[in-house]
């Protein structure tokens, strides 16, 4: 946890009164600074849901030292770099992060439901400088520190939690003219004996694009853990753990294309124990209260909800927590799977972050040239695995000091 410079007080990050402190001087527009690398590095104050938050200026992630919560490994290792700048604009003066979608939030009646933004096709199908469905969720989840690791967040990570920070990473998020807290559902823990205020609570929430207007109906963003894909009397639904008594409907197209696009995914999800399976989604509220998909996408993560993409992800994922390391996952957002990544970043290595790559069994001669130029520009030490050629090799060396 760092220390932070606030005009002449020095705070550390886990202080109770932090926030009051930020409060005193939100309106001064002041810079604290970060202290984990001399002299310091600028910081801005954000309000989030009444409260005050330190955040990271725009692309200064990599100034700070890899052991600060504010460190960010470089954006060209993961599929941020293609879309911050463009389709993720942040302005700290006003406090408000400006997002450009590669999907509809409305519906003009009597049209059908449009492809998935989030077609492997990103150069034909969709414009790689606005965030798909997909990226999306790719970047709540990072803005909710979900793609991090450190061995003191073990067994942290509940149902509650998740959608907290998730809803926080939404504050300050606009979007086609709305906030995104206004259009995003997130469900709740359910708890039995609260059954019907939670109820209550959602339906007031989804009925605020119930109605349509002059022909064209308004869409909302869901993000849950899916329970179940399950057939319908006239199609499919959607169940969502924490949400017994509110499915969400498709049709048969949608279905099918959903089972083509993301059959990794779902593969990965059958095959493998201790997995979640996430959906992000944008969907429609009828009059009587019906809800139904428009568009659809997944994401696999492990028992932490750390996101993987294969199952050597996987082992390597589980060998860093297993080992007690803390790392970033490379997050794809509009990368299609030819394009290769850091798998993730081990922060906790010395005297430089480590990159981490996975060579594919199967990769094409294309891929395996694109991933050695990647790991030659990068600025990080370098570790890979070659999966069709060896076993693991050991995890790089912890830092003596970070």
């Amino acid at each position: 946890m760092s220390t932070y410079r606030i005009i002449d007080q020095l705070v550390d990050g886990e202080e109770p009164r932090l926030s009051d402190l930020l409060a005193g001087v939100y309106a001064a527009k002041t810079r604290p600074l970060c202290l984990c690398r001399e002299p310091g590095i600028a910081m801005y104050i954000a309000k989030i849901t009444g409260q005050f938050i330190l955040k990271r200026m725009p692309n200064s992630g990599g100034e700070h030292a890899p052991a600060c919560d504010s460190y960010e490994p470089p954006a060209e290792l993961s599929g941020l770099g293609q879309v911050l700048g463009s389709a993720i604009q942040e302005s700290p003066d006003e406090g408000l992060t400006s997002l450009k979608l590669d999907f509809s939030l409305s519906k003009v009646a009597g049209r059908a439901s449009p492809v998935s933004s989030d077609s492997e096709a990103h150069s034909a199908g969709t414009d790689g400088n606005k965030l798909s469905l997909r990226a999306m969720l790719h970047y709540l989840w990072e803005e909710a520190g979900f793609n991090r690791w450190a061995p003191a967040m073990s067994g942290k990570r509940t149902w509650y939690v998740m959608r907290k920070y998730l809803l926080q990473a939404a504050e300050g998020k606009a979007t086609k003219g709305s906030r995104l807290p206004d259009v995003l559902y997130i469900p709740e823990s359910f708890h039995a004996d609260k059954k019907e205020e939670i109820t209550q609570r959602r339906m007031a929430h989804l009925m605020k694009v119930a109605a349509p207007g002059n022909g064209v109906r308004r869409l909302m963003l869901v993000i849950g853990e899916v329970k179940e894909i399950a057939q319908s009397r006239y199609g499919y639904k959607i169940i969502f753990k924490h949400l017994p008594d509110c499915h969400f409907l498709m049709n048969v197209d949608l279905h099918k294309r959903l089972r083509k696009r993301f059959e990794t995914e779902l593969g990965l999800w059958d095959a493998l124990a201790d997995t979640h399976l996430v959906a992000v989604a944008t969907f429609a509220v009828g009059d009587t209260g019906i809800v139904s998909l428009e568009e659809v996408a997944l994401m696999i993560a492990n028992d932490n909800w750390i996101p993987f993409e294969s199952t050597f992800d996987k082992m390597l994922l589980d060998a860093m927590t297993r080992a007690g390391r803390r790392f970033i996952k490379g997050m794809r957002y509009n990368l299609p799977s030819t394009r290769p990544l850091a798998c993730l970043v081990a922060s906790d290595t010395w005297p430089e972050p480590t990159a981490m790559y996975i060579l594919p069994p199967a990769a094409s001669d294309e891929y395996a040239k694109a991933l050695g130029d990647l790991m030659d520009e990068s600025k990080l030490s370098r570790w890979l695995w070659k999966t069709g050629a060896a076993e693991m090799p050991p995890l790089p060396a912890v830092a003596a000091r970070t």
